[in-house]
């Protein structure tokens, strides 16, 4: 009875709302706005996901207001900026998404920290991020005949105008072109800027739950989309917190500024109390956070977490009893995945104190590996200095230099080196089993293994010294470790050459259409965008890989899956374990691909354990490997 309450309660929220919020969207639709044209609509939903990734909700809240500034204000019909302050709703409850405000007054009045205040003769656009399951039919229609891209796993944007009559009644419109391209500017200008904010500890009362930030303000460039330039392809795009921030308070910054890596935070700011930091889990029931102490697990399986035996409970009659001996099976293979060779800790359950204790916490590449740097966007970590640098500082044995491999042969000939796993990668490093440097090279010797062990075509293509193509598709953390892929162009030994593209919507504005020469072998080439829309401008590949791919958990994949079986490229993914393995070949076959090289473990998996959320399942970086096409 309790679970069916929760559904239904569910359900109710999605349909009308719940907290802060002018409820759902009004059913307007972009297609019936003068002048507007299907591709602009397609770049005002890749914009939106775009944001919608970057997650600006989990910190910031209704009552964090921003001022906004698009290009000139005679840029504009009526002579002034048509919508000044922005607020992000839904990160606190209730419905997900961006109100855009005609004055700075105007939203005060009409914020409160559990509601929204509809004020008299007040008027806003909004963006709200609408399930597919409730939306209008007239949405749902054009989102399928535009193949729409969506926004996390099954939600839209829905773009309205909204007013507050004198009777504080709701009145809602489409909004103009003119209002859609300042929202497109905003969308576009927003992901840029809002992890800039610093949060001012000073400033909060010691009762308040709510971040507070200090004064902010940055200009961006905001690329406007082809269907919309007009001459100037680039326009200025203003963010200040709290509105009405001017740049005579902030000496660092100019009118022109745009930011190209975020400064390194002082090291007050950086400073973490180990003792402190804690292994939270999630409830798999109720979703509810627990540290790792008070948590407790099926004791039938050991798999799967929950916050009380209630819960336990519960979820044993509505779902675990069926897969519960499949759960205990992949448990099962812990000790067979586990790589016992290595002398250093191997379980980041903790992932702070594990770094702590390899002496890297916050240093070089390995500033991914925690959260501690999760606001830097993906390719922009302030990482300076040399090779050592990059690799936290480690001693100089513990970690593979930029320099070649020396005297390999076979038959007496040079060749490229063709490796079966880490024992043989340490032997031809001469890296001591203590070196935790795996856990970061397990991307790009993932990589070189699909190339010279299991694609026939490439493998082939390197030993005659030519060139192979590869898409790369989905980078994410592996932006900021460029120095580590510089390690494939050594073990090529002096043949052939590889060719990346790195394609992605995590990919940075200020990286995308670069290109780096991490070796004189490897160039890699960072492409920002959906894999299905770029591929037309990019050279065939004889490869595509995407590794920790989570095919299971983004819908973006399905037009790339599709795209892959049409052309019937050579194609591998990895996942990080057997239980999101499993899903990732569902995927594959519901698109009607056929797995030619089967889910098995990769000998260049990361030897470090990580812990999902929920469930404790083996998981590793890499961890398996499957194929199609092949």
């Amino acid at each position: 009875m309790d679970v069916h309450l929760k559904n239904l309660f569910t359900r109710y929220q999605e349909q009308f709302g719940c907290g802060p919020g002018l409820g759902p969207g009004s059913g307007t639709c972009l297609l019936k706005v003068d002048g507007i044209t299907p591709p602009f609509i397609k770049s005002l939903y890749r914009t939106a996901a775009a944001l919608y990734r970057t997650d600006p909700w989990k910190w910031l809240r209704p009552e964090h207001l921003f001022g906004i500034k698009v290009g000139k204000d005679s840029d504009w019909s009526s002579r002034k900026q048509p919508f000044p302050c922005v607020q992000f709703i839904g990160g606190n409850g209730g419905d997900i998404g961006i109100y855009m405000f005609r004055a700075h007054d105007d939203a005060k009045k009409m914020t409160a920290s559990r509601e929204t205040i509809r004020v008299p003769n007040t008027e806003l656009l909004r963006v709200t991020y609408e399930l597919e399951s409730i939306m209008f039919p007239s949405n749902k229609r054009m989102i399928k005949s535009l193949a729409l891209e969506v926004s996390g796993t099954d939600r839209f944007p829905v773009i309205d105008v909204v007013r507050c009559t004198s009777s504080v009644e709701l009145q809602f419109r489409n909004p103009t072109l003119e209002e859609l391209k300042f929202a497109y500017a905003v969308l576009r200008a927003i992901p840029l800027v809002h992890p800039l904010l610093r949060q001012d500890y000073d400033a909060a009362p010691k009762w308040s739950r709510m971040m507070y930030f200090e004064s902010f303000i940055e200009t961006v460039d905001v690329q406007w989309p082809l269907e919309m330039a007009r001459g100037n392809d680039l326009v200025a795009v203003t963010v200040s917190h709290p509105p009405g921030h001017r740049y005579e308070e902030q000496n660092s910054s100019t009118a022109s500024s745009t930011p190209t890596k975020l400064s390194e935070p002082s090291k007050e700011e950086t400073l973490v109390d180990m003792d402190s930091v804690g292994s939270f889990r999630l409830c798999m029931m109720c979703e509810k956070e627990i540290s790792g102490e008070q948590s407790i697990c099926c004791g039938r399986c050991g798999a799967i977490v929950y916050c009380s035996s209630l819960c336990q409970h519960q979820d044993w009659n509505v779902a675990h009893k069926d897969t519960c001996a499949l759960c205990k099976a992949m448990m099962e293979r812990e000790e067979e995945l586990a790589m016992t060779i290595f002398m250093f800790n191997c379980s980041a359950e903790q992932p702070c104190k594990w770094l702590e204790s390899l002496g890297v916490h916050q240093k070089g590449m390995w500033k991914r590996k925690c959260n501690c740097f999760s606001r830097w966007f993906y390719g922009l970590l302030p990482i300076e200095g040399d090779l050592r640098d990059s690799w936290g500082d480690l001693d100089d044995d513990q970690y593979p230099h930029d320099s070649p491999i020396d005297d390999y042969t076979r038959d007496g000939l040079s060749s490229v080196i063709l490796l079966s796993g880490w024992s043989e990668y340490y032997n031809l490093r001469s890296l001591p089993l203590s070196s935790p440097v795996a856990d970061i090279l397990s991307h790009p010797l993932t990589v070189y293994y699909a190339l010279t062990a299991l694609s026939v075509s490439s493998k082939n293509l390197l030993l005659k010294g030519k060139e192979v193509i590869v898409h790369y598709l989905g980078p994410k953390g592996e932006l900021d470790w460029m120095p580590a892929f510089a390690e494939i162009g050594h073990l090529l030994n002096g043949l052939g050459s590889i060719q990346m593209f790195m394609i992605g919507p995590e990919v940075p504005t200020n990286l995308s259409g670069t290109t780096s020469g991490v070796s004189s072998r490897v160039r890699i080439n960072f492409v920002r965008g959906i894999y299905q829309e770029e591929v037309a401008y990019l050279p065939s590949p004889q490869v595509i890989l995407a590794l920790n791919c989570e095919l299971e958990t983004n819908a973006s994949w399905v037009g790339a899956l599709d795209l892959i079986n049409l052309r019937e490229h050579p194609a591998f993914f990895s996942c990080q374990s057997e239980i999101s393995s499993s899903s990732a070949k569902q995927v594959l076959r519901s698109a009607g691909l056929h797995i030619s090289y089967p889910m098995t473990p990769n000998p260049f998996r990361s030897p470090v354990r990580n812990y999902g959320p929920s469930s404790n399942f083996p998981s590793y970086s890499n961890g398996f490997l499957l194929g199609v096409n092949t």
